[in-house]
């Protein structure tokens, strides 16, 4: 993959910002992101009005691509001595981050170098919890957190006669067969395959990726999701795909618009997808809970977060790192919080933020945006739902995808695909550990 360097002016007037912060000028601070669409507009909305509310600091959000784009891209930028001041990072790319040495600021650490209010306990356990020590030390600031939800179109259920939407997958199944009766091209189908059908699908059903509470208990973890509930799942997809009642749409999330367009009836992905399903639908929709297989003794169990956090790059001028702790205090308001979880779909980070939600009786109007916060307490997590850190876990997706996409094809039997998926996995997280331990 290729990477763009930031250029000579751009190092130039962070050079300058530097030199002559001390002088009082603004002080200028990165902010790489990979929000797209609505979002992006959140994006440079809040920093519009930080950067109005003082006249110190300047924020300067820069769209770097996908999510796996900005973390390769700021890991190399760091090696070159030109990273930003704040990069966004994917959820599963904390372990990649953590085993960075130097590239970081800890976020724990600078707030409380900058005297700056920072209790993780006001924030939402499930969130704060991913991105934490054991000691429970806050590694990164939570931004945008998410769940997977089953986006329903609720017009093309009427046509073959489905009544709700599916809460199990035999259900999904069925109304897959159905809705494919009225719909050629595509009855259900998914973003983010990994995510969905691997992570989310595990820690729902309460069984294990992999060993040492996934990962999050010590990086020498050893994946372990080639089990019979795996690929009763991906046997089902298998059998759908044949004849397009499933139909894949990629490893990411570019299949989307399948759903908005009214292609895809039933559709697996992102919380977040919110904004666009409310911009772009034309028809009568909602989401509900990811579906589960009812004979799975405690399904569903609870849901892990998705989405990403804002990691601090080390080796910035102290008047960067105080300008960052300004930002990041000026995120954690309560009222802005409330902002950002009603207009993005993501989730409100703060229990401040929650509460208030729902005392403003918001999810009786939207009750869309409260089904992924149902779904990550649904029942207290266990070290199979808190979450999970595996390292290089950007390329190990790619394989687990590349097995998925072989079983979907008809090249390989489910099982087959799954444990070429654990095992090539593994051998890339023993890799990692001689690696990180450098």
């Amino acid at each position: 993959m290729a990477f763009r360097p930031f250029g000579a002016a751009l190092a130039t007037a962070v050079t300058l910002a530097f030199a002559t912060s001390s002088a009082g000028a603004v002080t200028e601070i990165q902010w790489w992101h990979a929000m797209t669409g609505p979002n992006n507009d959140v994006v440079v909305k809040l920093a519009n009005d930080f950067n109005a509310s003082q006249s110190d600091y300047r924020i300067v959000p820069a769209f770097k691509g996908s999510y796996a784009d900005v973390l390769n891209a700021g890991i190399a930028a760091f090696r070159a001595g030109n990273a930003p001041g704040i990069m966004q990072v994917f959820e599963v790319g904390t372990a990649t981050m953590m085993a960075a040495k130097g590239a970081i600021k800890p976020v724990y650490a600078l707030m409380k170098e900058q005297g700056e209010a920072f209790d993780p306990k006001s924030y939402l356990p499930a969130i704060t919890g991913y991105y934490s020590t054991e000691k429970g030390d806050m590694l990164s600031f939570p931004f945008n957190s998410s769940s997977m939800v089953m986006w329903v179109n609720l017009d093309a259920l009427k046509k073959p006669g489905i009544d709700a939407p599916p809460k199990t997958w035999p259900e999904v199944f069925e109304d897959a067969r159905k809705l494919h009766a009225t719909n050629p091209t595509c009855g259900f189908s998914s973003s983010w395959v990994t995510w969905g059908f691997i992570e989310q699908f595990s820690a729902w059903h309460n069984v294990p990726i992999g060993t040492k509470a996934n990962g999050l208990d010590g990086f020498d973890t050893v994946l372990e999701f080639n089990t019979p509930l795996e690929t009763k799942l991906l046997e089902n997809l298998v059998e759908l795909q044949k004849d397009k009642s499933y139909d894949y749409s990629g490893r990411t999330n570019t299949g989307e618009g399948r759903f908005t367009s009214g292609e895809c009836a039933l559709y697996m992905t992102s919380s977040a997808f919110y904004p666009n399903v409310k911009a772009n639908a034309k028809f009568a929709y909602t989401a509900v809970a990811m579906p589960y297989f009812p004979d799975v003794a405690g399904a569903p169990q609870n849901s892990i977060i998705g989405g990403a956090s804002l990691w601090v790059m080390g080796g910035k001028s102290a008047e960067e790192y105080k300008g960052i702790a300004r930002f990041f205090s000026f995120l954690s308001d309560t009222d802005r919080q409330v902002y950002l979880h009603e207009v993005s779909g993501y989730l409100p980070i703060t229990k401040a933020a929650y509460e208030k939600t729902i005392a403003s009786g918001f999810y009786k109007d939207n009750p869309i945006l409260e089904v992924p916060l149902k779904e990550l307490t649904n029942r207290e997590p266990t070290e199979n739902s808190r979450g999970l850190r595996f390292g290089s876990m950007v390329q190990m997706r790619d394989v687990w995808s590349e097995e998925i996409e072989a079983a979907l094809a008809g090249k390989k039997s489910a099982r087959e695909a799954l444990d070429a998926a654990v095992s090539r996995g593994n051998q890339m997280l023993r890799q990692f550990e001689r690696t990180a331990a450098k």
